[in-house]
């Protein structure tokens, strides 16, 4: 596929509601999207860093920036056999992972589309519906948290996932599973504690949680191992997972008994579906982590929640939970058991609202192969 145009954008989208976590509040989501073009193919994909560098060291403007000043010019005019020979093109560039996968994925959707597959079945997926958890932000008191489980339980969400911090735990954790004894249940810190919280943090095996994500430091695989080797409860593994690499470290030090995959962290799908591949070989589970993506990042990531590896109910939810109007048709639903039914068209098998798009618009930044040529 010979790469003719590539245009890099930034939209302005606002959440139906704040959405908190324990290193801060998100409302207003600055979005960057890669509409790629190649032989005469257009392919989307979606940048999934956040407006701060609070939960990796990406950004909108350093995605922004990697993007137009050395991923875009490098790419341009260049001739790939498949989507998969990208990462090869970019590894001069150390990290910007979340940078690199809105261009790969775009390249996966047209590769798709010029096969005339879905894009699920061109990744080696073999699900044709998918589980659907739902993640919820940390709330004003253990009541209203209760009342928000509640709601999501009616719209048929599979499992639960509850964000935690100091000060915000297991009164919550302890309110929910009264209310609700049997369901899915599971904790995000997103890294809020420490080794010195251990006895704290091991009082959540009460609760029959399915995990606790990443309740130690961002970028520390060893201070999850001594953890785990203390707690019953699975440690599930996020941030600190950028590769294959760090995921059979991680492994072998017995760091954690579950890994969170999503598609920004780990660079794109090509990495993605090797990682999947080494942790289904030795018994891991994986699942599809959420970063309050429009439906261009979403419907990328329920083509990867269709691999084999993907064992538990991930974050892809419906698009009505987080926005007044996607900018993708038709919308991401959620059945009444909890399930996202695959699309079968070729490539993302979604339309995206181009008007819509265009209308959020705030810059933009383009690329063409005649231009380079020049």
């Amino acid at each position: 596929m010979k790469i003719e145009s590539i245009e890099l954008r930034e939209i302005r989208m606002q959440l139906k509601s704040p959405f908190e976590t324990s290193f801060g509040t998100t409302l207003n989501r600055r979005i960057l999207l890669a509409e790629v073009v190649a032989d005469g193919v257009r392919g989307w994909g979606e940048v999934t860093a956040g407006e701060t560098p609070a939960y990796n060291s990406e950004t909108t403007d350093t995605a922004w920036h990697v993007l137009s000043d050395f991923i875009a010019p490098k790419l341009i005019g260049k001739n790939l056999e498949k989507a998969s020979d990208f990462p090869a093109l970019v590894t001069p560039i150390r990290g910007h992972e979340m940078a690199k996968s809105g261009i790969e994925n775009a390249l996966w959707d047209i590769e798709a589309q010029s096969k005339g597959l879905p894009l699920w079945k061109l990744l080696g997926g073999t699900i044709e519906e998918i589980a659907s958890g739902v993640s919820l932000g940390i709330r004003e008191n253990p009541g209203s948290l209760v009342a928000k489980v509640e709601e999501e339980l009616r719209s048929g969400y599979q499992r639960i996932k509850l964000k935690i911090k100091p000060g915000k735990d297991l009164e919550y954790v302890a309110s929910v599973r009264k209310e609700f004894p049997k369901i899915r249940l599971s904790v995000d810190a997103n890294s809020a504690y420490t080794l010195d919280d251990t006895a704290h943090l091991k009082k959540l095996d009460e609760y029959n949680l399915l995990m606790m994500e990443q309740p130690l430091s961002w970028d520390d695989i060893y201070a999850h191992s001594k953890l785990q080797a203390q707690i019953e409860t699975a440690i599930c593994l996020d941030e600190c997972i950028h590769n294959t690499r760090q995921a059979l470290t991680a492994i072998e030090l017995k760091a954690c008994r579950i890994i969170n995959i999503k598609l920004g962290r780990v660079s794109g799908h090509t990495e993605a579906r090797e990682l999947q591949a080494v942790c289904h070989e030795r018994n891991i589970p994986v699942w599809c982590g959420g970063m309050l993506e429009s439906g261009i990042g979403r419907a990328h990531n329920i083509a990867m929640s269709t691999l084999p590896g993907f064992t538990l109910p991930g974050d892809v939810s419906a698009s009505r939970r987080y926005w007044n109007e996607d900018i993708i048709e038709p919308a991401v639903e959620v059945t009444p058991k909890g399930t996202i039914q695959v699309p079968k068209s070729p490539g993302l098998g979604y339309v995206v609202k181009r008007e819509l798009v265009d209308n959020l618009t705030v810059r933009r930044n383009k690329w063409s192969a005649q231009q380079a040529a020049h």
